[in-house]
C-alpha cells in the first residue's frame, strides 16, 4: 500500500498534540476550579461519608436488636485452670462472628458485663449475637458454673452518672501484666464496688467488648511497625558510626598518637602507618518477633473496647466509685496499661462525659457496638482475669441483699451478729427465720456463744416467737431478765427452776405420766421408757428385762391416770414414784390392775398374770434405783410428784410461751430428769402432726451446754435434729467441744445445721468445724480470733452465705433500749406465777400423800371379783 502523503501525516500529528494539550489544560483548569471551590469537594465527601455512616448505623442497629444475654453464676468451689479460661476466650472470639453477612463489623462482638447494683457483689453476664448462644451456653468450666438465659436489664435514672472509656497506653506491641489466678484477678474490681450502697442508688458497671482483629488493618500495622523498626535500627547504626568516627578523629588528634606517628616515620623505620581505617557498624537484622511483639501472630489476637459507667443518687459517690475502678485497673498494667481516655485541664477532665465523645459513648453503650478509638489489640492470655466469673480465690463482700439487716420486732428475721463491711460500716445482720431450721454454736468457754444465743432468743421473743431455753447452769436467766422485763412479755414467760436456791425455794410441777391434756397413752409410755433407756444406756440387748418391767408398770399407771382424768379427778393421778408401789406393794398392785383391767390389752394382762409372778425381787432393783434417786432429791420429788403438773411443753409451743428450764446440774439424777424433759419435748413436737402444717406455730428450743444434755439423752437430741423441722420446731444448740458430743448427735447436728458458728478455741477443737468449710478459714486463723468474734455460715434464700466473720451481739449494746432493770423482780415473780411455782415444803408434803390418794382411787374402782389374779406368794415376799 502506498504511504500517506506527508501533509496528512503532519496534520494527524498536530491533531494528537492538540488533544493532549487540551486534556492537560482541562485537568489544570479542573484542579484550579477544585482548588478555588474546595469546600464543594469537602462537602461532597462529607455528605457521602455521612450517608454511608447513617446506612451502616441503621444496619448495625438492626443487627444489635438480635442479641442474646447469658448470666453465669459460679459455684462456691469454682477454680478453673488457665487452659479452661483460654478455651472460654476462644469461644467468645468465635461467637463474635455469629452475625449475618450484612452486619457491620462494629456489631460483630461479644460483650462481658460486670455489674454491681446491690443485688449481688458482682453479676457476670455475656451478651452477643443471637447465633452464638448455643456456642456460649456450654462452657469449658463444667458444672461449677451455671449458665442461664438472662433478661434485659432496665435501670432507673440516677441523679448523678459518670462515664469513662479505657484505652491501652504504652507500646502497642507490649502486653498487659500477667496477673495470677490466686488471688482472683477480679478481686481489685470487686473491692472497688464492695462499699456500694443500694439504698443510695449506687451502680457500677464494666463492659468489655471482644471482637476479632481485622486482618487487613493488622497487616498494615505490621508493615508500619516493621518499617519503623528498620528505620530505628538504621538510625542507631548511623548514630553508632558517627560516634565511632568522632572517637577515631579524637584519637588521631591526640598528642600520643602524633608522637607515635613521628617515631614511626623516622628513616629506617619502614613505611608510615597512614590514617586509621574506620569501619562503620552495619544495621542489625530486625527480627519480626521482637519488633511486632504480641502482634506477630494472628492466632488469638482480638480487639477490645472497655467502657465503664458509675451512677448514684448521692453527689460525689459516682465519681469516687470511678476513681476506685480506675485504681483497680492499674493492677493489670505493665509495659502496656489501661488508661482513661480524655484530657485533663487543671481540675477538669474532658472525657466520655463531654462533647464530642459522649454521644458516641452512649450509642456504643446502648447498642453494644465495638468501636474503640484505638486498635486496643490484646491476646486472649492478657484477658485471663476477665474471661471468667469470680472463683473461690475471690473474697466477696456481703451485701444487704445477701444477708438482711436485723430489724427489732420483725418475726421474719433472726439475729446473727454484727457485720463490719469493707467500708468500715457495721450493721446487725440476720437470717430468715423460716430458713434457720437448726443452728449450732461452738467455741471455748467465755467466747460469747451463749451471749449470742441469748441475744437471738430475746429478739425472737420480742418479735412474738415462742421458745424454751434449757440451761443446766441457770446463768442465762438473770442475764436475760432485764431485757425481757416488759409488760407485754410477762404473761408469756414461765420459769422452771430446779436449782433449789434459797431456804424454801418455789418449784413448778410436772407429771410425765399425766393424762389431763388428752395425750395418747402409748406416746406417754414410750416417751418415759425411752428417756430411761437413753439416760441409763439400756437397750434390748443389755437390759431387755428392765425395759419390759418398766414398760408394763408405766402402762398400768398411765391407764390409771387416764381413768382418773375421765372421771374428772386429775388430782388422783399416779406419778412416776408410784412405780415402786406397783412393783413392791401387792395390795396396791391388785387394786390398780383390777381398776384398769378393761383398759389393758390381752398381752399386757397375760404378762402380769404369767410372767410377773416368776420374777425375783432382784429384777426390780435396776428399775427402782433411778426412781429412788429422784425421790431422794426434795426438788425433783416435788417437781415430779404432783398429780396434775403445770409444765406442758406442747401448750407452750402452740401459745408462743417463753419458757426457761434450769434442770439444776449434771449428775446421774439430773441426767435422768433431763432425759425425761428432752423426750417429752420430742414427743410434744411430733404430736403436732394433728395440726395442719400451715397452722403450726414456729417454736425454738435453745440448748446450752449440749455436752451435758446429750450425755443424758443422745438419741433423743439426735432425733430432734433429724425430725423436728417437719413440725416447725427448730433447735439451737451450743457446746464447747463438738468432738465430745455423742456420734449420733454430732452427725445429725452437722448434717442438718442451717447455721454453723464457732468462736476462738484450740485448733484441735475447731478443726471439726473448719473441716465442714473446707478449712477456709483455717483452724489457725479461727483460733486467733478476738473474744466475741465468730465465724458463721448461714443459709439465705437457699444459698449458703459465708463463713464470714461476725462480732457476737452483746446484750448491753444491741438491746440497750430494751433494758428494764427496775422491773426484774416483778418479771421473776410473774414467771414463777405463770409456772404456778409453789413453796418446796408444800409440794413435798403433797407428793408424800399422793400414793394414798391413788390407792384410795383405785380401791374405789376395783370390785373384788374384777381383780387380776396374781401370785399370793409373790405378794408375801414383797411384804
Amino acid at each position: 500500500m502506498d504511504s500517506a502523503p506527508p501533509h496528512l501525516t503532519e496534520l494527524a500529528g498536530d491533531t494528537a498534540a492538540g488533544q493532549v494539550l487540551a486534556l492537560v489544560t482541562g485537568l489544570v483548569d479542573a484542579a484550579n476550579w477544585l482548588f478555588d471551590h474546595w469546600y464543594l469537594l469537602a462537602l461532597a465527601i462529607a455528605v457521602g461519608w455521612r450517608g454511608g455512616e447513617l446506612a451502616v448505623r441503621r444496619l448495625a442497629a438492626k443487627a444489635s436488636a438480635e442479641r442474646m444475654a447469658l448470666e453465669l453464676v459460679p459455684g462456691r468451689h469454682f477454680d478453673p485452670s488457665l487452659e479452661e479460661i483460654f478455651r472460654r476466650g476462644v469461644q467468645l472470639a468465635r461467637a463474635s462472628t455469629a452475625m449475618p453477612w450484612w452486619a457491620p463489623r462494629r456489631t460483630k462482638a461479644v460483650q462481658i458485663r460486670l455489674r454491681a447494683d446491690g443485688s449481688t457483689p458482682l453479676r457476670y453476664r455475656i451478651e452477643g449475637p443471637a447465633g452464638g448462644e448455643r456456642l456460649l451456653s456450654i462452657t469449658p468450666f463444667g458444672p461449677d458454673v451455671t449458665v442461664t438465659s438472662a433478661r434485659p436489664i432496665v435501670d432507673e435514672p440516677r441523679a448523678h452518672t459518670v462515664r469513662a472509656e479505657f484505652i491501652l497506653r504504652g507500646r502497642p506491641t507490649a502486653s498487659l501484666r500477667e496477673v495470677p489466678l490466686s488471688p482472683d484477678p477480679l478481686q481489685p474490681l470487686i473491692d472497688a464496688v464492695a462499699d456500694l450502697r443500694a439504698e443510695l442508688g449506687d451502680l457500677a458497671e464494666i463492659r468489655l467488648d471482644i471482637q476479632r482483629a481485622p486482618k487487613w488493618v493488622l497487616r498494615a500495622r505490621r508493615l508500619q511497625l516493621m518499617g519503623a523498626a528498620r528505620r530505628s535500627e538504621r538510625r542507631e547504626a548511623q548514630r553508632a558510626a558517627r560516634w565511632l568516627r568522632q572517637d577515631a578523629s579524637g584519637i588521631e588528634d591526640s598528642l600520643s598518637w602524633q608522637l607515635q606517628q613521628l617515631l614511626s616515620d623516622r628513616p629506617g623505620s619502614g613505611s608510615g602507618a597512614g590514617r586509621r581505617l574506620v569501619m562503620p557498624p552495619v544495621p542489625r537484622r530486625v527480627e519480626p518477633a521482637v519488633a511486632l511483639g504480641k502482634l506477630a501472630e494472628d492466632d488469638h489476637l482480638v480487639r477490645v473496647q472497655l467502657l465503664v459507667m458509675c451512677a448514684s443518687n448521692t453527689e460525689g459517690r459516682a465519681q469516687a466509685r470511678l476513681a476506685q475502678l480506675q485504681a483497680a485497673f492499674d493492677v493489670f498494667g505493665g509495659r502496656s496499661r489501661w488508661a482513661m481516655r480524655g484530657w485533663r485541664l487543671g481540675p477538669w477532665r474532658i472525657g466520655a462525659d463531654h462533647w464530642p465523645t459522649q454521644r458516641g459513648f452512649e450509642r456504643r453503650w446502648n447498642l453494644g457496638h465495638c468501636q474503640p478509638p484505638r486498635p486496643n489489640w490484646v491476646r486472649l492470655e492478657e484477658l485471663t482475669g476477665l474471661l471468667k466469673p469470680p472463683t473461690l480465690h475471690c473474697r466477696l463482700p456481703v451485701l444487704a441483699s445477701d444477708l438482711p439487716t436485723f430489724e427489732f420486732g420483725n418475726p421474719d428475721l433472726l439475729l446473727q451478729g454484727v457485720y463490719r463491711g469493707p467500708d468500715g460500716r457495721e450493721r446487725l445482720v440476720a437470717t430468715y427465720a423460716e430458713e434457720t431450721l437448726f443452728e449450732v454454736g461452738t467455741g471455748k468457754a467465755g467466747g460469747g456463744k451463749t451471749e449470742r444465743a441469748l441475744a437471738q432468743a430475746i429478739g425472737w421473743a420480742h418479735a412474738g416467737g415462742g421458745l424454751v431455753f434449757v440451761d443446766p447452769h441457770r446463768d442465762s436467766w438473770p442475764r436475760a431478765l432485764p431485757f425481757l422485763a416488759h409488760d407485754h412479755l410477762a404473761p408469756r414467760i414461765a420459769l422452771i427452776d430446779l436449782n433449789g436456791l434459797g431456804p424454801n425455794p418455789r418449784v413448778s410441777s410436772w407429771n410425765p405420766l399425766g393424762m389431763e391434756h388428752g395425750q395418747p397413752v402409748h406416746e406417754v409410755v414410750e416417751a418415759i421408757a425411752d428417756a430411761y433407756a437413753s439416760a441409763l444406756a439400756w437397750d434390748d440387748a443389755t437390759a431387755p428385762r428392765a425395759l419390759t418391767i418398766l414398760t408394763a408398770a408405766l402402762t398400768v399407771l398411765v391407764a390409771v391416770n387416764e381413768t382418773a382424768c375421765q372421771a374428772g379427778r386429775p388430782e388422783d393421778q399416779a406419778t412416776i414414784f408410784q412405780v415402786r408401789a406397783l412393783l413392791t406393794d401387792g395390795v396396791f398392785r391388785k387394786a390398780a390392775l383390777g381398776a384398769v383391767a378393761g383398759r389393758l390389752d390381752e398381752e399386757t394382762r397375760a404378762w402380769w398374770q404369767s410372767v410377773f409372778p416368776t420374777l425375783s425381787p432382784d429384777a426390780f432393783a435396776v428399775v427402782l434405783n433411778p426412781i429412788a434417786r429422784l425421790a431422794a432429791n426434795p426438788v425433783t420429788r416435788a417437781f415430779l410428784g404432783q398429780p396434775a403438773g403445770v409444765y406442758n411443753i406442747r401448750a407452750a409451743m402452740d401459745s408462743r410461751m417463753i419458757v426457761w428450764v434450769c434442770p439444776g446440774g449434771n449428775g446421774p439424777t439430773d441426767r435422768l430428769l433431763t432425759a425425761l424433759l428432752a423426750r417429752d419435748l420430742l414427743r410434744a413436737a411430733r404430736a403436732r402432726r394433728d395440726t395442719p402444717e400451715d397452722k403450726r406455730v414456729p417454736f425454738r428450743p435453745y440448748f446450752d451446754e449440749l455436752i451435758t444434755l446429750t450425755g443424758a439423752a443422745p438419741e433423743t437430741i439426735a432425733s430432734m435434729f433429724e425430725d423436728l423441722r417437719k413440725y416447725k420446731c427448730h433447735i439451737h444448740g451450743m457446746t464447747q467441744l463438738l468432738p465430745r458430743l455423742p456420734t449420733p448427735v454430732r452427725l445429725s447436728l452437722v448434717q442438718n445445721a442451717s447455721t454453723l458458728a464457732t468462736t476462738a478455741g484450740s485448733q484441735s477443737a475447731i478443726a471439726s468445724i473448719t473441716a465442714e468449710w473446707g478449712d477456709n478459714p483455717s483452724p489457725e486463723r479461727v483460733a486467733t480470733m478476738e473474744r466475741f468474734e465468730h465465724y458463721v455460715s448461714m443459709n439465705v434464700h437457699g444459698h449458703r452465705i459465708g463463713p464470714i466473720q461476725l462480732r457476737g451481739p452483746h446484750l448491753d449494746n444491741v438491746f440497750a433500749a430494751q433494758a428494764r432493770p427496775r422491773q426484774v423482780e416483778a418479771l421473776e415473780r410473774a414467771a414463777q406465777a405463770n409456772a404456778q411455782a409453789l413453796p418446796l415444803d408444800q409440794l413435798t408434803d403433797r407428793a408424800a400423800k399422793q400414793l394414798a390418794r391413788v390407792a384410795a382411787f383405785v380401791a374405789e374402782l376395783t370390785p373384788p371379783a374384777a381383780a387380776v389374779p396374781v401370785s399370793i406368794e409373790k405378794d408375801q415376799e414383797f411384804e
